[in-house]
């Protein structure tokens, strides 16, 4: 949506990361070794990145995270997902908002007893993913909280694989009408190891501006490799 804030949007602050020795995933010829037991909780809650880890201008919602519902796969107006039942939800959710646009990035791993329950989590988000329509049109909106032009959104689903991690990535883009330029782009990466699904979903707005950002794609990516990163 379109939000104004307290800093300056800092679209290369996911750099960070990359300074940090953080981001990045596995080359195939440096394959990851084969995990063995489960992942718990607490592992995950320490691998999930913090705000002081992505960029100095990212801080944590005022909104406390709803544990009950994920992103939005497909973007639109659909609604939040809901979270697959059967696993214990470690989240941890962050913002960059200023007057020329915003980041987000919200971290859920959905903590199952086992591979199995994991896996249906996943079919089950992958079978939301497929059924999104490829583009939709969604006229202005104007509540009491959020004012957002007209905007067409596409989406694409893709493969995804991280180390260990396999999984595939939704890629949604909006760009807003043209006497209010703007576009906003969204990649949901769903990744099961074991007895975890993660859910990572990046996203950037830029007001007053009709490109997508240079460093969209690697950013996300990089967002999603630190976590798994951390995992082992």
């Amino acid at each position: 949506m379109f939000v104004t804030g307290r800093a300056a949007l800092a679209a290369a602050s996911v750099l960070v990361l990359a300074a940090a020795g953080l981001a990045g995933c596995s080359s195939k010829d440096d394959p990851a070794p084969e995990p063995t037991g489960v992942i718990d909780a607490t592992t995950m809650r320490g691998a999930l990145l913090q705000a002081s880890e992505i960029g100095p201008t990212w801080t944590t919602p005022e909104d406390p995270v709803d544990t009950t519902k994920l992103v939005s796969i497909c973007g639109g107006t659909s609604t939040p997902a809901p979270v697959p039942p059967g696993g214990q939800v470690v989240a941890a959710d962050f913002e960059d908002a200023g007057d020329t646009g915003a980041q987000t990035l919200e971290q859920s791993a959905l903590v199952f007893p086992d591979k199995t329950a994991a896996a249906a989590a996943q079919a089950l988000l992958k079978a939301a993913a497929d059924s999104c329509a490829p583009s939709v049109s969604v006229p202005q909106t104007v509540t009491s909280d959020k004012s957002e032009p007209a905007y067409t959104e596409t989406v694409r689903v893709q493969p995804l694989n991280q180390g260990n991690w396999d999984g595939f990535v939704v890629i949604r883009h909006k760009q807003y009408e043209p006497k209010h330029p703007g576009v906003a782009d969204t990649a949901v990466a769903v990744l099961t190891d074991r007895n975890v699904t993660l859910v990572d979903a990046y996203a950037i707005y830029r007001l007053n501006n009709a490109s997508t950002s240079a460093n969209f794609g690697s950013d996300w990516s990089k967002l999603v490799g630190s976590v798994i990163q951390r995992v082992g």
